[in-house]
Formats: structure tokens, sequence, C-alpha cells
């Protein structure tokens, strides 16, 4: 089979073909495919390149124990965003010591808030929109970069992070609300 047969080979065919053969360069192909979306999650949440680095490594190899485990009733990208997001919460919440950090004081917001449209994220300029995300919680920052970096459905985050659709559209929409308040008391001239 040649390089290129290869490159476009579907991720679920290679697993089934590295868990049957343990052939290392089926593995290659996946960890190729993926080692750049993967360190780029872990450097976005983390912000430090050293923990970005150690926790792509240890997601991989997180990843390559686990495939045998991998159920096939979601896509193979939405399991390896599962495994990235919840390791890196799991790095954040043992450096700050704090409990869930998907919850905070804002968390407990009425449930009358105004919606905030996309457009009003979508159009803050991104140094504004960086600083911004780095000062809501980071589980707000997670959901914010599912949802519009990444460019999950609904039923793929709520699936990473174990929860039903309708918790995961209200934690879009709080964390939504929460970063244009931010926003709001940050760039106040806007």
């Amino acid at each position: 089979m040649g390089t290129e047969e290869i490159s476009k080979e579907q991720d679920i065919d290679l697993i089934r073909r590295y868990l049957a053969t343990k052939d290392a360069r089926d593995f290659t192909l996946l960890y190729r495919r993926y080692s750049g979306k993967v360190y780029g999650k872990c450097i976005s949440l983390l912000k430090e390149e050293h923990l970005a680095r150690d926790a792509a490594q240890d997601i991989f190899m997180k990843i390559f124990l686990n495939l045998g485990q991998f159920a096939e009733q979601a896509k193979f990208s939405t399991w390896v965003y599962s495994i990235t997001y919840n390791y890196c919460i799991d790095v954040i919440r043992k450096k700050k010591k704090t409990g869930d950090i998907f919850s905070d004081d804002m968390e407990r917001l009425p449930d009358m808030m105004e919606d905030v449209h996309d457009e009003a994220l979508l159009t803050m300029q991104s140094d504004r929109l960086r600083v911004v995300l780095d000062k809501i919680p980071i589980g707000d920052k997670a959901i914010l970069l599912m949802k519009y970096q990444d460019d999950l459905q609904i039923k793929d985050i709520a699936s990473i992070l174990d929860k039903t659709d309708s918790a995961i559209k209200m934690k879009i929409k709080r964390a939504k609300h929460k970063a244009q308040m931010v926003y709001d008391e940050l760039f106040p001239s806007d």
C-alpha cells in the first residue's frame, strides 16, 4: 500500500488493523494525524509549553494503552478530544488544588440572563478575545474553544464532558455571558 493510500485511510481502519497486527506504523499514522491538534489543545489550556509537551506525551500514552477500549460509538477524533480535555482539566485541578473548575460563583447566574449571540464572541478582536478567555474560568474557556475553535457539535461536547445536550447548551450560554461580562469590564469603550 502506498503512502498516499495510507494517509487517506480512515482512522477506524487503522485502529482495527493496529489492534489485529500491533504494527506500530498504523499507530504512528494516527499519532501524526492528531499530535498537532492534541498539543495545540494542551498549550491553549495549560498555557505553558513544558506542561503542554508533557501532557501531549501522556495523552498519547493513554490513547496507545487504551486503544482496545475505543468502542466506536463516537468518532475517534471525539474520543481523542475527550481524553485531551479531561487530562488537561485534571492537570489544572492538581495545579490549582481546587474542586470542579467547571463551576464557580458565576455558575449561579440566573437562568434568565440575556442571551449573548455568537457574533459577539466572533467579532471580538483576536488579541482581546485571548485576554477575555484567559480571564474566565478554565471550564468556560474549554467549552467555548470546543464549540467555536474546534467546531464540535453539542452532542460531541456532551460526550466529551459526560453531560446532557441541554446541560452543554446551558454551559455554553453561561460561558458566553461570562466572556461578554469580562469583555465589557476590560474594554468598556466598545
